[in-house]
Parts: C-alpha cells; structure tokens; sequence
C-alpha cells in the first residue's frame, strides 16, 4: 500500500529531502506533502549579499512547488502534531485549519529567532534571519542616510548613522559587513555625509568573533572590520533597547537608528508541542540514523534535530547548512529504505570547515586546515557557496547578479515603500473620503 510522507519544514533538510524522496521513490510507492510558511527555501548564507545590494533577494530563494514536482506543496503553518494518531493540524494561508493524515513524518521545521528578554528588543530591533528582514534591512540603509542628509537637528542626525549589530556569529559578522560595503557605495550620492560619519558597533558576548572558525580567523576578521572603522566589541552583552538606544553591558550607550539582533536561534517549538522527545534546548532527540528517538515512523534532521556527531563521540552535529544538506540527502534515502523494510545508514560526516564573507572584496575561510584570508578568504568563500545554491537557474541569476555588480555600481535605491505598499492608497481614500461626504 503507497505510504503518505508528510514533510513539516521547506528549508535546507525539507526541501532537499523532498528532492531526493522525487529521485528514489517508485511510482505508486509513496506519495509526498511539504508544509511550509513560506512557499520557499531560503539560501540562508546569501542574505547578508542580499541586504547589501550585490545579489536580488529574489535570487537566493527556490520556489518549493516548480522546484519539487509531483510533491504536494501547502503553504502555511503544522500547528499541531498527533503522531500516535498520525495527523497534524495544518492553518494554510488563506481559509479554515484542516487535518493532514501521513504515514511517515519527517519533521524539518529548522529554528527560530532566539530572543531574549530584553527591555525593548522587541519593539526596535529587527532580525537577519529572513529575506524578508534582509529586504527590510538594505531598505533601513538607505533609508537612514536619506533622512541624515535631509534634517538639520544633529541629535536625529547622529542617530539615522549609527548602526548596532548584535551577535558575532557568521549572520552578524557579514550582515554588518555587508550593511557598511552598501552604505559606503550610498554615501557617494549623498553631500554633507562621509562614510567616516557613519558609527558601526558589533556587540558580542562571548570572548571572540565567529567562534565556529579557528581563533586565527577570527582575530583576523576582527581586525580587518576594526581597520574599517568598525568598534568590534567582545565580551559584552545588550542589557537594554529601550526608546532604540542600545544599552550595552560595559555601560556605553549608543542611540542606534538600526539596531540588528543576530545573536542565534533556537529549535522551533513545534517539535515540544507535538509530543516527541526533546532535549533541554528543544531539539528534537535523534539517532545516527535520523530517527526519532523512541518514535516509529518518524524522521528528524537540521537544527531543530540533536543528532549524534559519530566523528566527535558524545557530541552533536552544528546547526549549519553544511550538515543539514548532507543530513537531508540520507535521511531522503533513509526515509526509502524504511518503507521498503531495508536497513538504514547511519549520518557520518567529518566537520569541513566554514567560509564567511566579509564585503570590500574581504573574506576568510577554513577548509580542513587551509586557512584564507582578505582577497582569496572571499573568492572561496563565493565559490563554496555558489556551489551549494539550490537549481541551476538560481546559480545563473546569482552568478549574474555578481557580473553586473562587478561591472556597474550597487544600485542605491530605498524601496521602503514595498513594506506597507497600501500606505499611499490609504492616505489617498482618507483624502477623498470628506469630499465624497
């Protein structure tokens, strides 16, 4: 009897599972639902190019549905999990919730945005998590240097270029990065600014930057960003937002126009709410072999799985994409094996090393024990990236959105006004409404 395989998740370990699922599954054998807020998966390591103009933010996302043919694509949320009954309750976008029925679960609903509780984080931060919030962030940019150029109070002034980012992982490390290459081309447009008058603060907690690489790197990094004018900050946490300004554990306090919050996430916490057996953070407990732990018929990779490193005994696998991909494709052919009764492999993968992009044609990367740095550190950092990019017709677009930008400027126009396109409608209805009275 052909099984029903639901899929909770379209990113990294949905999307590439349902890929493999489409390659191995005969026909008649197994039928697949994916379930996804979005409609899409995010190449996350390009939203920081994407913030800063170099690549279209339209570019670093694959359409699940043409991406993944003959796989049943339904947009919205799994609120709820019976795996003993096997349903789930799904809210689509649009409509009334109804009940999923499946055979075989794999969950790949990733993490979430790790918020803290934090006096006005809340209410004047934004994350880097999405390409929404990349989008929302080139726009912020922009946005900012206008308004430093067209007011004459210095107090608003100061406040529309100074920049706090908080988090020293790889999101908050490039999207700083990148933030400042953009504002940098910007300033050219704008007279009366420089980009010496823009303030860039990196906050972290821990005691270095991009504490996945070797500490080399990272004391590298920090000071090529300090040698940009860059106050790269260690050791330090955010203790307040309030009114916007940035309330800093060493007692600075910077009155910030943009203020970033890249500081991690966590295990989305549907996984908790299902029923499955989670850790202390809310990961879901997996096997070697991606299942879940205790569990029949039901699958777990990506960062909101605890799988065990079998390379590194007694610890876990990274919540990366280099792991989540590679989890994805076996869990794919593990998924098959299961319906077919066969054995299943167990997830081994050696820690390759990681590339991060620093902007100004700057980077660094760690393969193995090959370290780069500055010019070649980013050419690797490019070329390891666009390798994994989804489709080839996205590595085109990417691949052309680095041409054009080799050869013209970054485009600097603020398109702020996509965020709330129904503001200029609604301020035209509310003209007109006293006059129709």
């Amino acid at each position: 009897m052909s099984k029903h395989i639901l899929i909770v998740g379209g990113g990294y370990v949905g999307f590439y599972t349902a890929l493999g699922l489409r390659k191995l599954i005969r026909t008649g054998e197994a039928s697949v639902t994916v379930v996804d807020p979005r409609g899409y998966m995010t190449y996350q390591p390009f939203l920081a190019e994407a913030a800063g103009g170099a690549v279209e933010p339209r570019h670093v996302v694959a359409p699940l549905a043409p991406a993944l043919p003959g796989a049943r694509v339904l947009t919205g949320h799994v609120t709820r999990v019976d795996h003993a009954a096997r349903t789930a309750e799904f809210q689509p976008v649009q409509g009334p919730a109804r009940t999923l029925t499946y055979d075989i679960l794999v969950m790949a609903a990733g993490s979430v945005t790790r918020l803290l509780p934090i006096p006005g984080l809340a209410e004047h931060a934004v994350g880097f998590k999405t390409v929404g919030e990349a989008v929302h962030l080139r726009n912020r940019v922009l946005a900012q240097l206008a308004a430093a150029v067209s007011t004459d109070d210095e107090l608003v002034r100061r406040r529309a270029l100074t920049f706090v980012v908080v988090g020293g992982g790889f999101s908050g490390v490039e999207a700083l990065a990148e933030m400042q290459g953009l504002a940098d081309e910007a300033v050219r447009h704008h007279a009366g600014v420089e980009p010496a008058d823009l303030s860039w603060t990196l906050v972290e907690a821990g005691e270095r930057i991009l504490p996945e690489l070797d500490a080399a790197l990272g004391r590298w990094t920090a000071g090529a960003l300090r040698a940009r004018g860059v106050d790269v900050r260690v050791g330090v946490r955010l203790v307040s937002a309030e009114g916007g300004v940035a309330e800093l554990s060493d007692g600075t306090r910077l009155d910030a126009g943009t203020l970033v919050w890249a500081a991690g996430g966590r295990p989305n916490p549907l996984a908790a709410a299902a029923g499955l057996p989670v850790d202390r953070i809310g990961r879901i407990v997996a096997t070697e072999h991606l299942t879940v732990a205790g569990v029949p018929d039901a699958f777990a990779a990506g960062d909101g799985a605890a799988v065990p490193d079998l390379t590194r005994p007694g610890e876990f696998t990274a919540p990366n994409a280099q792991h989540a991909v590679r989890q994805a494709k076996l869990l794919a052919r593990n998924v098959v094996a299961h319906v077919r009764g066969r054995r299943l492999r167990a997830y081994r993968h050696a820690y390759l090393g990681s590339v991060a992009g620093l902007g100004h044609h700057q980077g660094v990367a760690q393969v193995y024990r090959l370290r780069l740095t500055g010019f070649l550190g980013w050419l690797a950092h490019r070329a390891y990236h666009l390798a994994w990019v989804p489709t080839f017709g996205n590595k085109a677009r990417v691949l052309t959105d680095w041409t054009l930008s080799a050869i013209f400027r970054r485009e600097t126009v603020p398109l702020q006004a996509i965020e709330h396109a129904d503001a200029d409608f609604r301020a035209a209805a509310a003209l007109d409404l006293p006059r129709a009275a």
